[in-house]
C-alpha cells in the first residue's frame, strides 16, 4: 500500500489549489482499493477551540446519505416505542437498554431519547459521552419527535465538531457516489458549519478546505470556486 499511495502522490499537484469536482474526480481515478473508501472533508477553522464559546458542533443532513448504514438504538416507553419501531429504529427500549449497555453492548451508532428519559439515560454520561453517542437535545437527539428523529438519523445526518487544532471532520459519502451526489453532499456540509459559525469568531473563518479518501491523499480546495 506504501509504494501505491507514493505513486499516487507523485500525480498530485501540491502546488495548486483544486475544484471540488476535481478534487473527486482525482480520487476516483487513482483509488487502488479493494473496498468502497470513505470520502471525507477536513474544514480548518479560524476558532479557537480553546474557548468554549468557539466550539464549532451542529448537525447536518446529507442529501444523498453517507453511504453507511446507521444503526439507530431508542430509550423510550409507551407510545414512543411504538413510534420508534414504525420510524425504522434498531433497538428501543428503557431501563433493559441501559443495562445491556452498563454490560458493554454497543452495536449501535446514534442513541435518541425521549426527555423523561434523561434522568436514568443520564447514567450512561461516562461510557456514551467519550464516544459521542449520548443524546444532546441541541443536537436533536433528546426529543419527543421521535419519528423525525430516526429517519434523519436514517437517511444521513450526521453530528460534527471542531477538535483541538480547530478543524472539523465530515465524511460526506462513498467513493463510489456519483460526483454530483459527493458534490451536494460536500456543499451541504459546508453551508452547515458556516450557519454553525460562532459570534467571537473573528478574521477568516473557513481557512482551508482538505478533501481525501481512506486510503487517498489529501487535496486542497479552492474555497474562492465553492458555490456556497
Amino acid at each position: 500500500m506504501g509504494k501505491k499511495l507514493a505513486a499516487v502522490k507523485e500525480k498530485l499537484d501540491t502546488t495548486r489549489e483544486y475544484t471540488l469536482e476535481e478534487a473527486i474526480d482525482f480520487l476516483k481515478e487513482n483509488s487502488f482499493t479493494k473496498f468502497d473508501e470513505t470520502v471525507e472533508m477536513a474544514i480548518n477553522l479560524g476558532v479557537d477551540p480553546r474557548k468554549s464559546d468557539q466550539v464549532v458542533r451542529s448537525t447536518v443532513v446529507l442529501p444523498h446519505g453517507t453511504g453507511k448504514q446507521v444503526r439507530v438504538l431508542v430509550f423510550a416507553k409507551g407510545e414512543k416505542e411504538k413510534e420508534a419501531e414504525q420510524a425504522g429504529a434498531d433497538y428501543i427500549g428503557a431501563e433493559d437498554l441501559i443495562e445491556k449497555i452498563q454490560q458493554g453492548r454497543l452495536e449501535f451508532d446514534r442513541a435518541i431519547a425521549t426527555p423523561d428519559m434523561m434522568s436514568q439515560v443520564g447514567k450512561l454520561g461516562k461510557i456514551l459521552g467519550p464516544r459521542g453517542l449520548m443524546p444532546n437535545p441541541k443536537l436533536g437527539t433528546v426529543t419527543f419527535d421521535i419519528a423525525k428523529a430516526v429517519k434523519e438519523a436514517k437517511a444521513g445526518k450526521i453530528e460534527y465538531r471542531t477538535d483541538k487544532g480547530g478543524v472539523v471532520h465530515v465524511p460526506i459519502g462513498k467513493l463510489s457516489f456519483d460526483k454530483e451526489k459527493l458534490v451536494e453532499n460536500a456543499i451541504a456540509v459546508l453551508k452547515s458549519v458556516i450557519k454553525a459559525k460562532p459570534p467571537t469568531s473573528k478574521g477568516k473563518y473557513i481557512k482551508k478546505v482538505v478533501l481525501s479518501s481512506t486510503m487517498g491523499p489529501g487535496l486542497k480546495i479552492d474555497i474562492s470556486k465553492l458555490k456556497l
